[in-house]
């Protein structure tokens, strides 16, 4: 991987088998695990309550146009702060980073809720995902430097776990917010719960860090953050060409990839984009995954209030069973000898991910009912929970000790690029497509795009997860 000087994530490690902690719920780990957890819950929380109120919110800001914006905007410039979280993670532990990104992401929902037009809520979700990149390496860092290898999976399956009571509540509030208090309180309430990671992580972390101290901080590498800057200006721009699909569009498109490649070559460790065997392809499938499923599930709520007539709150649990069965997958890939089948679980997971997008796209043929859809997405998310939990597991197990800042930051770069460049391309189909585009003044329920919209949206979206299912063997590194 390129990176910037050895740094020191993991100095101090735990044996396996030797943890007098027991499991992540023993007392070692406990209060750790539990601040943890409460971070993905309001993460998650947030996720689904965003997908819920986004139709809504769009149409009464008269952004339809933009609407894959208000999602890949998100990742653009997390983009920028994994990178940095990362470096800062190397150099001065995780505790600043995640702190610092709560508290930016709080503030990008506060701009969001408050917004007056469409790109001022673009604005306002660019800023969150400034703070949720610095929040996810830094969950990550906290993990490969506190618990022992053979805990690890059953962490990151507790992320999963932590969708759980969000994916069966948040649609049901954010959908009651909505329609009678208005979208703008699904955001302005969720900084409330930030509170609760601050008060149930801070101690256990800070006595983490003591524990497993940075015996030399390396500097930053101001090459990769401006690599970083480069990746997120252009994404940027070749997402805005995109919506604007004329000659104009060209300028910002040419200029945006001129950016966007170096950038990208820059950022991902060597012979990612080629399918390198080993970590490099266990970094790539995390952005193929990612990119699939979330590009398809940005426009699932949307579709089933335009297609199907459902209110905000039904249209938003069409996506609660995808939640729910993530952290099943994830708990099985976490199962004792679970390991000697993960190259057959990414496989499998893939194949489970594509047939879901795929079975979603269903919903538009009339006659389908509209709960085709939350069956396809609850077999979906458990394609992803045992798709992405061991690609995370084999990320670490492939990583130096002092190259698990860097790699972690490289594994969500790879998914923020899959979410940018994913999304972004379901933008410029669902503009294409009758969808609406930068030159509409004014959107309506009709205005919304066709059928065939969303089924080539998801059709496309399903090809990728194939495509993953595809290179999951190179995985494994050749004796």
């Amino acid at each position: 991987m390129t990176t910037a000087s050895p740094t020191s994530v993991d100095s101090t490690p735990i044996p396996d088998g030797t943890d007098p902690g027991g499991g992540v719920l023993g007392g070692r780990h406990r209060a750790l695990t539990l601040g943890i957890v409460s971070v993905v819950l309001v993460i998650a929380f947030e996720a689904t309550a965003v997908n819920t109120a986004m139709p809504t919110a769009a149409r009464q800001l008269h952004g339809l146009g933009l609407y894959a914006f208000a999602f890949s905007g998100y990742f653009t410039t997390t983009l920028f702060a994994l990178v940095v979280s990362g470096q800062w993670c190397d150099r001065r532990g995780p505790l600043r980073p995640l702190f610092t990104g709560i508290a930016v992401f709080g503030a990008g929902l506060v701009v969001a809720g408050t917004a007056p037009g469409m790109w001022v809520f673009v604005a306002g979700r660019a800023i969150q995902g400034l703070g949720g990149g610095l929040v996810i390496v830094a969950l990550y860092v906290v993990v490969g430097r506190a618990y022992p290898e053979r805990l690890r999976p059953a962490v990151f399956a507790a992320f999963s776990s932590a969708w759980v009571l969000p994916s069966i509540v948040g649609p049901l509030v954010s959908g009651a917010v909505t329609q009678h208090l208005g979208w703008r309180w699904v955001f302005l309430a969720v900084p409330v719960l930030i509170l609760l990671p601050l008060v149930v992580m801070g101690p256990a972390l800070a006595r983490s860090e003591r524990e497993h101290p940075v015996l030399k901080g390396a500097d930053f590498d101001r090459r990769r953050t401006l690599l970083a800057a480069m990746a997120a200006v252009g994404a940027g721009l070749l997402q805005y060409a995109g919506q604007r699909r004329d000659l104009i569009g060209l300028v910002p498109g040419i200029a945006g990839a001129a950016l966007l490649v170096p950038a990208v070559l820059g950022l991902l460790p060597k012979r990612t984009l080629r399918a390198g065997r080993g970590l490099p392809t266990v970094i790539l499938l995390r952005g193929v995954a990612a990119g699939a499923f979330f590009a398809a599930e940005a426009f699932i709520p949307l579709m089933m209030t335009t297609q199907r007539g459902l209110s905000p709150t039904l249209a938003g649990l069409t996506l609660t069973s995808g939640g729910l069965s993530w952290a099943l997958g994830s708990w099985l890939q976490g199962r004792p000898g679970a390991e000697r089948y993960r190259e057959a679980m990414i496989r499998c997971g893939f194949v489970l991910t594509a047939a879901a997008i795929a079975g979603a796209a269903l919903v538009l043929v009339p006659g389908v009912p509209a709960w085709a859809a939350s069956v396809a997405w609850g077999v979906g998310g458990i394609g992803m929970g045992l798709a992405v939990a061991s690609v995370s597991v084999l990320m670490m197990k492939l990583s130096a000790p002092e190259d698990a800042g860097a790699n972690s930051a490289a594994l969500q770069v790879s998914d923020a690029l899959g979410n940018v460049l994913l999304t972004g391309l379901a933008g410029v189909l669902f503009a294409a497509l009758g969808g609406g585009s930068l030159a509409v003044a004014h959107e309506s329920a009709e205005a919304a795009g066709s059928p065939g919209a969303f089924a080539v949206i998801l059709l496309v979206m399903a090809g990728v997860a194939l495509l993953g299912a595809l290179l999951a063997g190179r995985v494994r590194t050749r004796s």
